[in-house]
C-alpha cells in the first residue's frame, strides 16, 4: 500500500550506516514513522532535518509494516532560523511535543494546519504569543482544551484573573482571591486580542505545560520532553521570573 501527503519532520534516528527512521507529522495520516534510505548521511539527510516541510510518499507491503519514505523538500524551516537560537529552541520544543503527545497514525488535520502556521510565524514579531497559542491548540485538539470564557465558581465573564490547575477553567478575581497562591495567573492575550507581557508569556507556557503533562503525558508515564523544558527555562531566565512550584 502507499499514500502521499504533505508533512513536517519531527525527528529521525540512525538506522545502519546510511539510513534513518524518520518520524513525520502528516496532514491526513498523523504522526507516522518510516525508513528513509539515505536519510542518515549525505544530501538526503538534509531533507529530514527537524521542522522541514516535505512532500512525503510512504510505501509498505502491509499497513502494519514500518514502510519506506520517499520525500522531497518543500521548505527548510530550521535553516532559516540558524541565527536565532531562541526560535530554534521553540521549533525543537514544538517537534518534541508532537512526537510525545500524538498517537501514531491518528489524523489531526487541524493541528497540522496550526503547526504549519506556527512554523511560518517563527519569523514574525509575535512568534512567542503564537507558540503559546499553539500549545493551547494542542490541548484542545487532544480533548483537554482550556475553558477561559467564564468563571468556574460563579459563571461571571468579567474580571477573570486566574486559571484552576485542576480543571483548566478560568476563575474571577473575587472568587479566586482566597486561593490566589494555588492558581495560575490568566494571561490576558489568551482571551482577548491584547499584547502579551513577558509575565503573560511565561504563565502561558506554565499553564499549557501543566495540562499537557497532567492529561496527556502522565497517563503514558511520560514527562514533558527535554526540549520543551529547556524552552520554558530560557523564557523564565530571559524574563527573570522565579519558578514557583505547584
Amino acid at each position: 500500500m502507499k499514500w502521499r501527503d504533505e508533512a513536517i519532520v519531527l525527528g529521525r534516528r540512525a538506522h545502519g550506516e546510511h539510513a534513518a527512521v524518520a518520524t513525520l507529522f502528516s496532514r491526513a495520516h498523523g504522526r507516522h514513522l518510516g525508513l528513509a534510505r539515505g536519510g542518515g548521511h549525505g544530501k538526503s539527510a538534509a531533507i529530514y532535518e527537524l521542522g522541514n516541510r516535505v512532500d512525503a510518499a510512504w510505501r509498505a507491503r502491509l499497513p502494519e509494516h514500518l514502510g519506506n519514505w520517499t520525500c522531497e523538500l518543500v521548505e527548510a524551516v530550521a535553516a532559516k532560523l540558524m541565527d536565532a537560537p531562541d526560535k530554534l529552541e521553540a521549533l525543537a520544543a514544538c517537534a518534541a511535543l508532537l512526537d510525545a503527545v500524538l498517537p501514531e497514525r491518528e489524523p489531526h488535520a487541524g493541528l497540522y494546519d496550526a503547526t504549519r502556521d506556527l512554523l511560518a510565524r517563527l519569523d514574525d514579531a509575535g512568534w512567542r504569543e503564537a507558540y503559546v497559542r499553539w500549545e493551547c491548540r494542542c490541548l484542545a485538539d487532544l480533548g483537554f482544551g482550556l475553558d477561559l470564557d467564564s468563571c468556574a465558581a460563579t459563571g461571571v465573564v468579567d474580571d477573570l484573573r486566574y486559571v484552576s490547575p485542576k480543571t483548566g477553567r478560568a476563575v474571577s478575581a473575587e472568587a479566586g482571591a482566597p486561593y490566589a497562591d494555588r492558581l495560575f495567573a490568566l494571561p490576558g492575550f489568551l482571551r482577548a486580542p491584547v499584547p502579551a507581557t513577558p509575565a503573560d508569556l511565561v504563565a502561558g507556557l506554565e499553564i499549557a505545560g501543566h495540562f499537557l503533562e497532567r492529561h496527556v503525558l502522565a497517563p503514558q508515564t511520560k514527562t514533558l520532553p527535554g526540549a520543551r523544558v529547556r524552552l520554558y527555562e530560557r523564557w523564565r531566565r530571559e524574563f527573570r521570573r522565579p519558578k514557583e512550584p505547584r
